[in-house]
């Protein structure tokens, strides 16, 4: 199979593309690489800012290509990129014999028998790799006063955004006072329209985050008993109360910017030298995807860090449209594989991004970590609201316990061997074969009200309760 860089040349739709591509060539951005010389087959994973990489694949005899991104250009900078590596350096690629399933179901419905090659597409534009592979230099140099005014003006941006920020916190502080005011019962039962109201008047102010926070609230309210709604969404008001408030005594503090307006790039996050940086083994403890009400899914991948001698955890975020359909994920729960994690700067490192994997790890049991010295199973959410107390869902792992059912059919975990009998509930349904069953260790999400289960260690293996 060969492949050369005029083909690419060739290929890319601009010079911006091929500009693009070769920032791609890294192999720390390909946690996978491999080939099917016979067929004259690359195909890879890239990652991209999300949780889950992008599925590229190339057909060198007749040049289709595949990839999972949004990108409105083809061929994207992805499949140049995986071209631009099996041209530069082949020897990245590992050599199979089967393909995966999702390139055999391309293949299937892209291929007929006999289908002649398809030439590449002529483009008017001139474009080159040598350009592509020089470094950025600025065209002119920039005198002192353009430079001055460049800076003002960036300046003059930043401080539009605080105001309108600020302004925007001012009607969420007016609003939680008005809902308060007409009391909880009228305003759990009016929610969709209340909620959506105000986060469209915080898009307004470039409030976005916070606005996407309150248009989930009425979602998450009609979720639980009608008479656990009111103190439900007296916590939440509180919480946005506190955001607030905490925005106001540091509207430049990183976590504080992301949870109310606009989140780093990817390559911020990279770049930025200040970030905790952990390189370990990794399990995959589950998944919680939600259809949000601005048409996007939120897909949060939940891993434990196995080389930690305290329980440490990350969460990995993707968001994609709901047009676009269930996305097959790069992670499975159970899932062990070795990687640099980047975390997202905050209070309580939880959102992190995968810099580099490694490996597969190891299988085997979760490790002993060393027990919390009060014998509390909810300390860690007790530390995590003291830490940051606008945000809701906490990691935790209880001890052993196991699963039963009230009189309502509500399922409670149950600690085993506990003197004072604690319990806590569980959210929504779960599989009946779980009541009765020993649980050794189990880790799950604590929201203050609810537990989300996401796996248990259990005498008879690991169990995936996401």
């Amino acid at each position: 199979m060969q492949l050369d860089l005029k083909t690419i040349e060739a290929l890319a739709p601009d010079q911006a593309s091929l500009g693009a591509a070769a920032k791609l060539t890294k192999r720390s951005n390909w946690p996978r690489l491999e080939t099917n010389e016979q067929l004259g087959l690359i195909w890879g994973e890239c990652q991209g800012s999300g949780a889950n990489p992008y599925r590229v694949a190339f057909d060198a005899r007749d040049h289709g290509y595949k990839c999972t991104c949004p990108s409105r250009k083809f061929p994207c900078k992805h499949i140049l990129g995986l071209m631009w590596i099996g041209a530069t350096a082949p020897a990245s690629f590992d050599r199979v014999d089967q393909t995966p399933e999702w390139v055999n179901d391309w293949l299937g419905r892209r291929r007929k028998p006999g289908q002649p090659p398809t030439p590449a597409p002529a483009s008017a534009e001139s474009k080159s790799i040598d350009e592509a592979l020089r470094p950025e230099q600025s065209a002119a140099v920039e005198d002192a006063a353009a430079a001055e005014r460049r800076e003002a003006a960036q300046r003059k941006r930043a401080e539009d955004t605080r105001s309108a920020v600020s302004a925007a916190l001012d009607e969420l502080d007016q609003w939680v006072a008005d809902q308060l005011r007409l009391g909880l019962a009228g305003f759990v039962d009016a929610s969709s329209e209340r909620c959506r109201r105000i986060a469209a008047r915080l898009v307004d102010l470039k409030a976005t985050a916070l606005a996407g926070r309150i248009d989930e609230l009425p979602a998450k309210l009609m979720a639980l008993r009608s008479e656990e709604r009111p103190d439900a969404a007296i916590r939440e008001l509180g919480k946005l109360v506190l955001l607030a408030k905490a925005w106001r005594a540091a509207p430049d503090d990183a976590e504080l910017k992301r949870l109310v307006s606009t989140s780093e790039t990817r390559d911020q996050m990279l770049a930025n030298p200040d970030a905790l940086q952990v390189e370990s083994d990794w399990e995959v403890l589950g998944e919680k995807i939600e259809t949000r009400r601005d048409g996007l899914v939120s897909h949060a991948t939940w891993l434990l860090d196995l080389k930690s001698p305290i329980p440490r955890f990350a969460v990995l975020l993707d968001f994609f449209p709901a047009s676009a359909g269930r996305r097959s994920g790069a992670f499975a729960p159970g899932d062990r594989f070795k990687a640099r994690l980047v975390f997202y700067p905050s209070r309580i490192p939880l959102r992190a991004l995968v810099a580099e994997r490694l490996g597969d790890a190891s299988p085997g049991n979760w490790p002993d970590f060393a027990p919390n010295a009060a014998g509390d199973p909810l300390a860690a959410y007790a530390a995590f609201q003291d830490g940051a107390p606008w945000l809701s869902d906490c990691p935790i792992l209880l001890p052993a316990g196991a699963i039963a059912l009230d009189e309502k059919d509500g399922a409670w975990w149950q600690a085993a061997n506990d003197s004072h009998g604690i319990a806590l509930p569980v959210a929504g349904s779960v599989n009946h074969t779980l009541l009765g069953l020993d649980l050794t260790v189990t880790a799950a999400l604590w929201n203050g009200a609810r537990l989300e289960l996401l796996a248990s260690q259990s005498s008879i293996g690991r169990l995936n309760l996401s």
